[in-house]
């Protein structure tokens, strides 16, 4: 298993344990929170996330059994929907979030001097220039 992959593993557990929320519904529930109004369209949430929109709904929906999300539709596009979130999402999310970041912290960024930091900065703004300059390709 590759360390990013148990890093990933290890985060979700930790938050499941500690907010009851899998990485997706802290995702969308993060995302809401820090736009404007705590809501948005869920085309726009799609982009941030870089999900298909198969899976934005399917995690609205749970968000939406738990009380935390609202979908209702969007008044300046009819075909589409606007996700809201609700104060018990508001809570749970700020809530979760410190412990969250405490998690991350502890098993990835606090095991890195300032100067290893900068450096895997600079090489994942390498990788991302070179994934900007080439265009999309078909392949799969």
């Amino acid at each position: 298993m590759h360390a990013n992959h148990r890093l990933s593993v290890r985060l979700n557990q930790l938050l499941l344990e500690n907010a009851g929320l899998t990485q997706g519904d802290y995702q969308i529930l993060a995302v809401l929170s820090g736009h404007p109004e705590g809501r948005m369209p869920a085309r726009e949430a799609c982009d941030l996330l870089q999900w298909e929109k198969s899976r934005l709904s399917h995690q609205v929906r749970h968000l939406q059994e738990q009380g935390l999300v609202a979908r209702e539709p969007n008044p300046a596009d009819g075909r589409s929907s606007v996700i809201t979130l609700l104060p018990a999402g508001r809570r749970v999310i700020e809530d979760a979030a410190p412990q969250h970041v405490q998690d991350v912290r502890q098993y990835f960024v606090d095991l890195f001097s300032p100067a290893e930091l900068d450096m895997l900065a600079a090489l994942n703004e390498r990788v991302l220039r070179r994934l900007a300059a080439e265009p999309p390709s078909d392949r799969q």
